[in-house]
């Protein structure tokens, strides 16, 4: 029997062209200047999406951007402080403004402060990580919504959460409360929204190589050394290990999953 017709028909039809992750989507980053919102960029932008850039630096902003347009990506950045509702709002309305529609986030801005027990957290610091990587992420998932409804109808969102939100976080107990409460958010949000086709999840990252556990490290020397020795594959992540799982998320390929706090940790948990 002559199969040739049947294998050249297959060989023509099996493979079409590969398309990105996030092809054809429009795409939302705050804490875009550095770590891992920087990666992210990059990486949504290689993998098809239009990227906007969002945080409060504006020379790590526009570094960026150039980066990912100078790589073949499209990029815009607009400088926004995640403690202020209206700048929030006004960035996601840029997105909107720039590009027609929005179809994917990644809440990623946070900020920390200095290591320390809870008795020796003072009420500044305490607020100041509430109002960052709390309530800044709710302003952030609001507009999110309100954007994906009115334009794209359905998408995504990713909540950049920690690994120290799931356990006693005794160096950085206000850092893991806010956390912890991403992660209720996270998941209030996927039970609300999820009819509307809109899914929220979450990552909790591990060690991982930026300028904030390097922040951590200079106050308390070898705080790297030691996460690394705790965890099972004996290293922190780069920042780009920790926007592939985020990209994921946002992706179609995920189109099933939501509501979900996924450990990226090296199987330091496990």
């Amino acid at each position: 029997m002559d199969t040739t017709q049947d294998h050249t028909q297959i060989s023509e039809t099996a493979a079409p062209a590969s398309l990105g992750l996030l092809d054809g989507k429009v795409a939302f980053i705050t804490g875009a200047g550095r770590g891992i919102g920087a990666a992210a960029a990059r990486l949504f932008a290689r993998e098809g999406a239009r990227v906007m850039l969002a945080a409060r630096t504006e020379t790590q902003l526009k570094a960026v951007t150039e980066e990912v347009r100078a790589a073949g990506g499209t990029a815009e950045y607009v400088v926004c402080d995640l403690a202020d509702a209206a700048s929030v709002r006004a960035a996601v309305d840029r997105v909107v403004e720039v590009y027609g529609r929005l179809d994917v986030a990644f809440n990623n801005g946070a900020t920390i402060v200095r290591p320390g027990p809870v008795d020796e957290v003072t009420e500044e610091e305490f607020d100041e990580v509430y109002a960052v990587n709390l309530k800044g992420a709710w302003f952030a998932l609001s507009a999110e919504v309100a954007a994906i409804r009115a334009t794209a109808g359905t998408g995504a969102i990713v909540n950049n959460s920690s690994v120290g939100s799931l356990r006693g976080n005794p160096a950085l107990p206000s850092y893991g409360a806010m956390k912890r409460a991403v992660n209720s958010l996270t998941e209030s949000a996927a039970v609300t929204y999820g009819p509307e086709g809109i899914r929220v999840n979450a990552i909790a990252p591990g060690g991982t190589l930026t300028d904030m556990i390097r922040t951590w490290d200079d106050a308390t020397p070898g705080v790297i050394d030691q996460i690394s020795a705790q965890t099972p594959l004996r290293r922190a992540a780069a920042p780009e290990e920790i926007a592939e799982s985020a990209a994921w998320l946002l992706s179609d390929r995920s189109s099933y999953v939501t509501g979900v706090v996924l450990s990226v940790d090296g199987g330091l948990r496990a």
